[in-house]
This record gives C-alpha cells, sequence and structure tokens, in this order.
C-alpha cells in the first residue's frame, strides 16, 4: 500500500521501502546513518520468556540483515486486559535478555489493551552509510549463504496444535532465539576472527578491508527463502540457483509438512511467489512446501564473491555458525529461480 502513495524526496533516505529491504536507513552525517525497523507478532511457543526472546531476536534480524549495529529498541505491548501481569513480565523478561545480548538499550516503548498477546519491537541501528549491506548488489557467480535451518513456520503451527515432539519444539526454540549478530559481524569483520584483523606478527592490520566481499545480505523471515530469494534476485537483476539437497531443514519440520501442520503464511508465500520458480522433476513435494514456509527469526541469506566464499564459510564456523552453501546467482534469465537437486 505504501507503493501506492506518493514519494517523500529526501535524499537522506538511502534506502527506503522501494526494493522491499529488511530496514531503512537514513544518513544523519557524512560517516553515520540510521537504520530502522519494526516487527511484532503472536506467540509461536508456550513459554512467556521464551517468546520474548524470539521476538526480540527476529526485531534485532533486520539490523543485522543492514550489517549495522543495533542501538536502541521501543517495546511495542498489545495486552489482554484482564491477562496476567507476571506473563508480561516473563515476556518483557525474555526480550531484555536477548537485547542486552546484543548491546542494545531498551529506552521504552507503548502497549494497549488487546485480547490476543502481541509483541514486538521497534529498533534503531548505526552503519556508516558506505558499508551498507543491502537485498540489491548480487552478482552473476556469487555463491549463496544461508546460515539457519529452514522450518520454524511448520513446527510452531505444530506446537499450536499439541502435536510438536519435544525435541522439534528444542531445535526450533535455538534456532529462533539465536541472534544473527555473530553471523553479521563476521560479515563486516568485526569479530577477532577474521583474517584481515592481524597481519603478519598478529598485530592488527590497517592496510587490508575489514569485511569479505559480500555483495548483498537479507534475513529470511515471513516470505520464506523463496520470497526474500525472490526479492534479492529483483533488486539485484539477477537469478538465482537454489540445491534443494544442501538447504538445511530442522529436526521434525518435513514430519510436520507430512502431517499437514501448514501455516496459513506459506500458503500465501507459495501462491504469490512459486509463479517464479522451477522445479527439477526429482524435487520432492514436501522440500518443495518447506521454501515457502514463513520462518521467524530465520537465518541470514548471503550473496558472496565466489572466490571468498571459502573463507567467509570458514570463518564463520570458526564462530558457531552452521552456514550452508546453497546455490548460486546467475545472469538474469528465466526462469528467475530454479530449484535443482
Amino acid at each position: 500500500m505504501l507503493g501506492k502513495l506518493a514519494r517523500q524526496q529526501d535524499p537522506n533516505v538511502l534506502v527506503g521501502f522501494d526494493h522491499a529491504d529488511d530496514a531503512g536507513v537514513y544518513q544523519i552525517a557524512p560517516d553515520a546513518a540510521l537504520v530502522q525497523t519494526v516487527d511484532f507478532f503472536t506467540p509461536i511457543v508456550d513459554d512467556p520468556y521464551t517468546f520474548g526472546q524470539i521476538a526480540a531476536a527476529n526485531s534485532l534480524s533486520d539490523i543485522y540483515a543492514m550489517g549495522a549495529r543495533p542501538l536502541t529498541a521501543l517495546a511495542l505491548v498489545c495486552f489482554p486486559e484482564k491477562g496476567d501481569l507476571e506473563v508480561l513480565e516473563q515476556i518483557l523478561a525474555g526480550g531484555l535478555s536477548k537485547m542486552v545480548e546484543a548491546g542494545c538499550t531498551i529506552i521504552g516503548g507503548h502497549s494497549i489493551r488487546d485480547e490476543e498477546t502481541k509483541f514486538g519491537y521497534s529498533v534503531t541501528g548505526t552503519v556508516n552509510p558506505k558499508r551498507v549491506l543491502k537485498n540489491q548488489g548480487a552478482r552473476a557467480g556469487d555463491r549463496l549463504l544461508l546460515t539457519k535451518a529452514l522450518g520454524t513456520g511448520v513446527i510452531s503451527t505444530a506446537i499450536k496444535k499439541g502435536v510438536a515432539k519435544q525435541s522439534w519444539i528444542d531445535s526450533a526454540t535455538r534456532s529462533m532465539t539465536t541472534l544473527n549478530k555473530v553471523a553479521a559481524e563476521v560479515i563486516t569483520g568485526e569479530r577477532s576472527s577474521h583474517p584481515s584483523k592481524t597481519a603478519k606478527g598478529g598485530a592488527p592490520s590497517s592496510t587490508e578491508n575489514n569485511d569479505f566481499p559480500v555483495h548483498a545480505l537479507t534475513d529470511i523471515t515471513g516470505f520464506g527463502l523463496i520470497g526474500h530469494a525472490r526479492e534479492m534476485a529483483l533488486a539485484s537483476d539477477v537469478s538465482l540457483r537454489l540445491y534443494a539437497g544442501r538447504i538445511p531443514l530442522l529436526e521434525g519440520a518435513i514430519e510436520c509438512v507430512r502431517g499437514g501442520h501448514i501455516p496459513g503464511g506459506l500458503n500465501a508465500n507459495r501462491e504469490f511467489a512459486e509463479c517464479v520458480v522451477n522445479y527439477e522433476e526429482e524435487i520432492p513435494e514436501d522440500t518443495k512446501t518447506l521454501l515457502f514456509d514463513p520462518q521467524t527469526s530465520g537465518g541470514l541469506l548471503i550473496s558472496s564473491a565466489r572466490d571468498a566464499t571459502p573463507e567467509l564459510i570458514a570463518a564463520l564456523h570458526r564462530d558457531g555458525v552452521s552456514a550452508v552453501e546453497v546455490g548460486e546467482v546467475l545472469p538474469k534469465t528465466k526462469p528467475l529461480i530454479s530449484v535443482v537437486t
């Protein structure tokens, strides 16, 4: 709907909503820009503290997807008038724990009465205007990396139906409460393990770049892997090839699909975006379905220069990020996205 409105002409807007990017970027100084995002949703797990953690990690993710550092957050709360305030306290405490981990300060918020609980944050970060990472910029020949497994949407649906196994819940919860902070810091060169941080003899190097040659970056959230890959392809004027057999899946994800635990958002994603996808005949239907699974606090999709990809993967693995090469960037062609074995 925003796209139907008249554009505001402001040269300080470095990233708006034109390419469906993860956050807005507004320049405030020659070497500084604000990065702003907002997200909130209904509970997807039973434990209120864990729900707060997931909501915070999800809200922070868009800041990391721009290559930025979170600074401040405002809490957004919808809560029943007669709800148990101890539950709300636990939700807020869970969110606070992740904000502390991120080094992001909660400075306030807003609450309304609502029969259905909803929670999230508006987060503001900062980035050097010359170092913004967008979903635009992927180049033919790049390799595509994914830092988290898929399946949180179908597992969350199984949780709501009371049929999820505890091991499925545990794996999905670990994924959703894991910040994309470490992965983003590796990409931008802020982690000490990056090879450009030290020169011969272990001294810091001032002549080398601080980051890996990452050309485009986005996080996988509500539109699923295909939906966000589509946005990257369209913004970058390229096509993508995904290797279905390499895409990591959470424990229980396939079982949830086979059990019919399909969230409404998955069907909507598929109806909207499958028209740009071509599958090899060997791709299983279960796998096709999970490519559209709406993720909560999902991983980063990274478009990395081919020659630097092995080094980037090694650096991510050293810092505990389970990054996997799942595809490659092609010159613009039809189909926009091809899924092969």
